[in-house]
């Protein structure tokens, strides 16, 4: 049995494979749709291995086009966070439970779309390759669908989040909202939301310090 045999659609790499094996390997996964209108597969970035690992959703509009996790707005209150935790982001390893942008067509945009239970299985085994290799001490799951992901479809960020939860994937698994959650609240709370996803990160951090 492979690392790979939850999705058959997907190529399936050699136990001894290698990070950029993986990553080559993933732009031709073909294990659900949402590689047809997406522009490229967007795989995780950071050092291998790291101590620790963020995951969160799936890529958006200018990640799908940069090919790169967290290059956009909720990138760029990820990245907010972590300077405010004076943690680099370049030390961390940061990916998605889903490696294809799913959206719908309004115009000229495109509007993101959730992950449905199917998509996240499909996906599931380049996360849990990308587990193996990045071996972090902590996991960090950013939102409802890479806590589906990774810790089942009963766990809920709004419950647990902040504090360590059982888990097979790492010494330490923790959960927070997704930073793009701060930019979907009302401005009024804003703030407030941004300051709770900082104390859980920080909460977080700090279980492995």
């Amino acid at each position: 049995m492979t690392l790979f045999d939850e999705a058959p659609d997907a190529p399936e790499p050699d136990d001894d494979q290698s990070w950029d094996q993986v990553r080559h390997r993933a732009t031709r996964c073909r294990a659900c749709p949402l590689w047809q209108p997406a522009t490229q597969t967007v795989f995780g970035e950071g050092p291998v291995p790291a101590q620790v690992m963020l995951v969160g959703e799936q890529p958006g509009d200018q990640e799908d086009k940069a090919g790169r996790p967290f290059v956009g707005p909720a990138g760029e209150i990820l990245d907010r966070a972590l300077a405010d935790l004076d943690v680099d982001r370049g030390a961390l390893y940061v990916t998605n439970a889903v490696k294809h942008f799913k959206f719908e067509p309004r115009g000229k945009r495109r509007i993101h779309q959730t992950p449905n239970a199917g998509e996240v299985q499909a996906c599931h085994p380049w996360i849990t390759a990308e587990l193996a290799l990045v071996r972090p001490r902590l996991v960090v799951v950013m939102g409802a669908t890479a806590a589906r992901s990774l810790l089942g479809s009963k766990f809920r960020v709004t419950k647990q989040h902040g504090v360590a939860v059982p888990s097979l994937h790492a010494e330490v698994v923790t959960a927070t909202i997704h930073p793009s959650a701060v930019l979907r609240v009302p401005p009024a709370v804003r703030e407030q939301t941004y300051d709770g996803m900082v104390a859980d990160l920080r909460a977080s951090f700090a279980l492995v310090s």
